[in-house]
């Protein structure tokens, strides 16, 4: 190494920022994070320092001095004219305080890393000024890994460790931090109920760290988003680190799983026509009873688990036998397909009204009516309907949309594979033949409001994407 990373103590002491403009902002948002007194050095500043003065974060000196860095912590130098940035590094220099000038290298004592902040966790990283950005990218990488409300399980556990200290013996207490850090207790503050959490701790301290009683389980319903690991929430991501074990279906792409534990157990559940079907009430069961054994359970579910996930089912399982269950959205395909073609799914004077519906229906409705929507200032998104493409475009053309209307298709968005062609409302059902789309395809219809209902829009934007 050729710098060496610590942590610099700023309570009660003085870090210097010299510059009055954007440079010099900067620097000041990043130690608004600490409680350092903030001094500025500038003869005028831009409105958002001026803001910190005004307010008291900040003190501003308008003539720099050697004395304007003694005893400071530290002090950055970013003026933006490089021969006086370099004057005031010589300044500092004299007065012994570290200083960083902003993007002269050669001028740093320190340089600022990439900040992942969950105080009292903070995590730098930092390429000795080399990568900035990949820098930014572990940055981004370890800000999906880490709950956001991790820090405050971090304080919780200073709060409490006199108390542990007398309460829990010597050889037991390792094993007790990693119950709070790494197990049930952590498992629960991370899903957002921190008072729930809190309380098994605190219960745990009281029994002396007895970390025996019965362990609760959690199931979570997650969206795995259309296909793109990069389209998962953080919330998403947090769930497959902690889960013990993930049911996912077909649709999850491969890429999705890496991001869980590697040592979650993984069970394939999903439904391929005619070759390998689970029955839902079969899965609810399955999923359920991991639960019951006091695993935490991910239930990853292409797509968002609330559009045609059967997600109902699967909460009233959980719900019956008394399991916490949560649902994590996730991106759903139709709004993955308007972002793959740069279209908005609503469009100002032109659709208005958005509807998600389903060609394909249960037992009971096989063949659902998912056009009686569709009209006039609507945009209709069509899941699972590939198969039902016939009877979808001959309905839609029924309610009074030309059918020479301009259609879109989209397959397997956001995926490596993902392609798409045009064709028009009366081809649609030939053209997914002739392109062999069989599934992994979005329907959208964007039917514009201010065109009569039978008059021709084939210059009109018009799209319409399938999913089967």
């Amino acid at each position: 190494m050729k710098a060496f990373p610590m942590f610099i103590r700023t309570s009660g002491r003085r870090v210097v920022i010299v510059g009055g403009g954007e440079q010099a902002a900067q620097k000041a948002r990043l130690v608004c994070k600490t409680d350092a007194e903030i001094i500025l050095v500038s003869a005028a500043l831009e409105d958002e320092l001026q803001g910190l003065v005004a307010s008291g974060r900040a003190t501003q000196i308008k003539t720099l001095s050697p004395e304007v860095f003694e005893d400071a912590a530290f002090a950055f130098v970013g003026t933006g004219c490089p021969g006086f940035d370099a004057a005031a590094h010589a300044i500092a220099k004299v007065a012994k305080c570290p200083v960083n000038v902003v993007d002269q290298p050669d001028l740093c004592d320190l340089t600022t890393p990439a900040i992942v902040d969950r105080d009292p966790i903070v995590v730098a990283i930092g390429s000795e000024g080399t990568a900035p950005v990949l820098t930014r990218d572990i940055k981004t990488k370890l800000e999906a890994i880490l709950p956001q409300n991790l820090g405050g399980l971090a304080a919780l556990a200073g709060n409490l460790r006199p108390r542990v200290a007398e309460k829990v013996a010597r050889h037991r207490r390792r094993a007790f931090w990693a119950w709070v850090f790494k197990g049930e207790a952590a498992a629960t503050w991370a899903r957002g109920a921190e008072r729930e959490a809190a309380r098994m701790i605190k219960d745990a301290v009281a029994e002396g760290g007895a970390l025996d009683r019965a362990k609760s389980g959690h199931i979570a319903l997650v969206g795995a988003g259309p296909g793109a690991r990069d389209l998962l929430t953080l919330r998403a991501v947090e769930r497959l680190q902690e889960a013990d074990v993930i049911f996912y279906d077909r649709l999850v792409d491969s890429e999705v799983l890496e991001l869980a534990r590697r040592d979650a157990e993984r069970i394939f559940v999903g439904k391929v026509v005619g070759a390998h079907a689970w029955p839902q009430d079969k899965i609810s069961n399955m999923v359920v009873a991991e639960a019951l054994k006091g695993r935490r359970v991910v239930r990853l579910k292409s797509g968002d688990p609330a559009i045609f996930g059967r997600a109902t089912e699967e909460i009233a399982a959980a719900q019956a036998v008394g399991v916490p269950i949560e649902m994590v959205p996730g991106v759903t395909a139709a709004s993955a397909a308007a972002a793959s073609l740069g279209r908005s799914l609503t469009e100002r004077g032109v659709a208005d009204t958005f509807v998600i519906a389903t060609g394909t229906g249960c037992a009971d409705n096989p063949t659902p009516h998912c056009t009686r929507l569709s009209g006039p200032g609507t945009t209709t998104a069509f899941y699972m309907s590939v198969g039902q493409a016939t009877r979808v475009s001959a309905d839609l053309i029924k309610q009074g949309l030309p059918s020479e209307s301009e259609v879109d298709v989209c397959v397997d968005v956001s995926k490596d594979c993902e392609r798409h062609f045009a064709t028009t409302v009366s081809d649609l059902p030939q053209a997914l033949t002739a392109h062999a789309v069989k599934s992994c395809a979005i329907i959208l219809v964007k039917w514009p409001a201010h065109v009569d209902v039978g008059q021709p829009v084939k210059s009109l934007p018009n799209a319409i994407w399938a999913e089967a």
